[in-house]
C-alpha cells in the first residue's frame, strides 16, 4: 500500500512520517511537500496547494493520503488550498483520504479561522468515497511559545476563563498514522485531544512551575489584545486569527475530551506538563 503524507515538510507532517517509519515496515511512504526530501524508505514528491498542477502527479497512485492544512492565514486562503488538494486528490483516484482538521470545527464564514476547516470537511464528505477526518485539540506546543512572553509579564491573558485540552504534536501524528494503518475508520470524525481541560489560572500555574517564574492568568477585553498586536506591527489577518482562536477558547471549542487517541495511536496521550517541559528546557 502507498500511504501519502501531504504536508510533509511541517512540524506536525515530519512527525506522521517518523511515527509511520516506526510503526510499519510493509507500506510505501511518500511524503508530499513544496521541498520534498527522500530517506530511507520514503520518497519525497513536489506537491504545493497553491499550485494545483503538481498535486495531480504528487497524489498519483497512492491507496491512502493524510491532509495536512497549512499555517497560511490570509483569508480565505487555506479554504481554497484544502478544497484543491481534495479535489487532486479525488481526481487522482486515492482510495481513503484523511484530513486533518480542527476541534470544534463548525460553519463560519471568512475570516473567522475556523472557515478554511469548516470548507474542507464539506468537500471532503461530499466528494470523497472514503474518508475520515481528525480534529485536533490546540497544541500543548503553541502553549509553550507563549511561555516566554508570560513570564516576562507574568500574565497569561485570554478572553474569559476557559478550559482547552491541549494536545501533544507527537499524539496528533501518531493517531493519524493510526488511522491509515488500521481499518474500521472510514467515515469517522475523530478528535485528537488531551487527556483533561486545564482552565486559564491551571496552565498558567503550570507554567510558572516549569519556568520557575510566577504567571497569572488574566481576561482581557478583545479590543485590548488587538491593540496591543496593532502596536507590534502585525497584519489585520493575523490580528484576527489570534482574536479568533481565543474566542474559540471563550466560546469552549476546545474544551474537548476524548479516549480518541489512545484508541487511534495504542497509548495514552502525553501529559500536558511533560509536553511543555520538553519544550520549555
Amino acid at each position: 500500500m502507498n500511504i501519502g503524507v501531504s504536508g510533509a515538510s511541517g512540524n506536525l507532517g515530519q512527525a506522521i512520517v517518523r511515527e509511520l517509519q516506526a510503526r510499519n515496515n510493509v507500506h510505501k511512504i511518500i511524503a508530499i511537500s513544496r521541498t520534498p526530501k527522500s530517506s530511507d524508505g520514503v520518497e519525497g514528491r513536489v506537491g504545493d496547494y497553491d499550485k494545483p498542477e503538481t498535486l495531480a502527479t504528487a497524489y498519483a497512485g497512492l491507496d491512502k493520503v493524510i491532509l495536512i492544512p497549512t499555517s497560511d492565514l490570509r483569508p480565505g486562503m487555506r479554504g481554497s488550498q484544502n478544497e484543491a488538494a481534495i479535489a487532486a486528490a479525488v481526481a487522482a483516484g486515492v482510495k481513503h483520504i484523511v484530513l486533518l482538521s480542527a476541534a470544534g470545527t463548525r460553519e463560519q464564514a471568512e475570516p473567522a479561522i475556523g472557515a478554511s476547516y469548516w470548507r474542507g470537511e464539506q468537500a471532503l464528505i461530499k466528494t470523497a468515497a472514503q474518508w475520515t477526518i481528525l480534529r485536533m485539540n490546540y497544541y500543548a506546543e503553541a502553549l509553550a511559545q507563549e511561555a516566554q512572553s508570560a513570564a516576562q509579564s507574568g500574565m497569561l491573558t485570554g478572553f474569559a476563563e476557559n478550559k482547552v485540552a491541549f494536545v501533544g504534536r507527537e499524539d496528533v501524528a501518531a493517531a493519524a498514522a493510526g488511522i491509515v494503518l488500521g481499518e474500521g475508520h472510514v467515515g469517522a470524525i475523530y478528535n485528537a485531544t488531551g487527556a483533561k481541560s486545564y482552565t486559564g489560572a491551571e496552565r498558567a500555574a503550570l507554567l510558572a512551575d516549569i519556568v520557575g517564574k510566577p504567571i497569572a492568568f488574566a481576561a482581557i477585553p478583545v479590543d485590548a489584545l488587538k491593540g496591543g498586536m496593532a502596536q507590534m506591527g502585525l497584519p489585520d489577518f493575523v490580528i484576527n486569527a489570534v482574536a479568533g482562536i481565543q474566542q474559540d477558547f471563550a466560546n469552549g471549542a476546545f474544551d474537548v475530551v476524548t479516549g480518541d487517541v489512545e484508541k487511534l495511536a495504542g497509548r495514552a496521550p502525553q501529559d500536558l506538563r511533560d509536553v511543555l517541559a520538553a519544550n520549555l528546557k
